[in-house]
């Protein structure tokens, strides 16, 4: 028998509810300055740059893993990462954070005049 390796697209509704549930942990692939400007709340940061998938923490167990970036680029590039690693089935947000800010889901952003980080409206 052999595992099948694949990266699967998740819409951001999808991702939420899995987040939501708590069957999902959700890692940032993008660098700290974009994370500290806005973000997914919840979301953990593992930028691309230095990403080792054996360094995601064990203490996860079953919940799976859903990747993230702006695009969904970097996020699939994770992905591939985690595949050639030998991870089995990957999940990352399709369209990443654009994604999920059409869908008017939450996220949390730097407040310019204060430097604090709170929920950010869509007007």
């Amino acid at each position: 028998m052999s595992t099948e390796h694949k990266i699967v697209d998740l819409d951001p509704v999808e991702a939420k509810a899995r987040l939501d549930r708590g069957e999902a942990v959700l890692v940032d692939v993008r660098e700290p300055y974009e994370y500290g400007a806005e973000r997914i709340p919840g979301a953990l940061l593992y930028p691309l740059v230095t990403f080792d998938p054996k360094a995601l923490p064990a203490m996860w167990g079953d919940r799976m893993v859903i990747l993230q970036c702006g695009t969904g680029r970097r996020s699939g590039m994770a992905a591939q990462r985690m595949i050639e690693a030998g991870a089995g089935t990957v999940h990352h947000v399709k369209g990443g954070l654009n994604a999920w800010k059409e869908a008017k889901l939450p996220i949390l952003g730097l407040n310019p005049t204060t430097g604090v980080i709170e929920p950010k409206s869509y007007g």
